[in-house]
């Protein structure tokens, strides 16, 4: 098997990020969810329980938008709230029990794709396909930030 080249790389990581974007978009029109509100549940899957703050401040929104945000999907069962256990200013929001349970078929089917995929790679590079996979996601929130700036 030949080498790649660093650019065929690159495209590959680029197709793979725009067709997974097809498949959230497929994703939140099946769970009737705009894209806003399936990027705030990926952040709370991903990170467990955030501030409404911490979460509004990864989905660039305003603490007005984040606060209808939040009223919305919890009204959606998606998610609920809860006091900060050491802080009184802060609400916690978390997945609620039911939404994992509302996952999509087709995204099960996906997350069991992947693992096996990852199960896939030999051991002796895994730790390079990791690292290249960090540093990418690391380079997308940079070129965020900046962005932001």
């Amino acid at each position: 098997m030949a080498n790649p080249r660093p650019e065929a790389v690159a495209a590959t990581l680029q197709r793979f990020g725009l067709e997974r974007d097809r498949m959230r978009a497929a994703l939140a029109g099946r769970a009737g969810l705009s894209a806003t509100d399936l990027d705030a549940l990926e952040h709370l899957e991903a990170e467990g329980q955030l501030t409404q703050r911490e979460l509004g401040e990864r989905l660039s929104l305003t603490s007005g938008a984040i606060t209808m945000l939040v009223d919305r999907l919890e009204q959606g069962g998606w998610v609920r709230r809860g006091p900060h256990p050491t802080d009184r200013r802060y609400i916690l929001v978390e997945l609620a029990p039911q939404a994992l349970e509302r996952t999509p078929a087709g995204l099960t089917s996906y997350h069991t794709r992947i693992r096996a995929l990852a199960a896939k790679v030999a051991p002796e590079h895994r730790d390079a396909v990791r690292n290249f996979l960090q540093a990418a996601a690391d380079a997308a929130s940079d070129a965020t930030a900046e962005l932001r700036a």
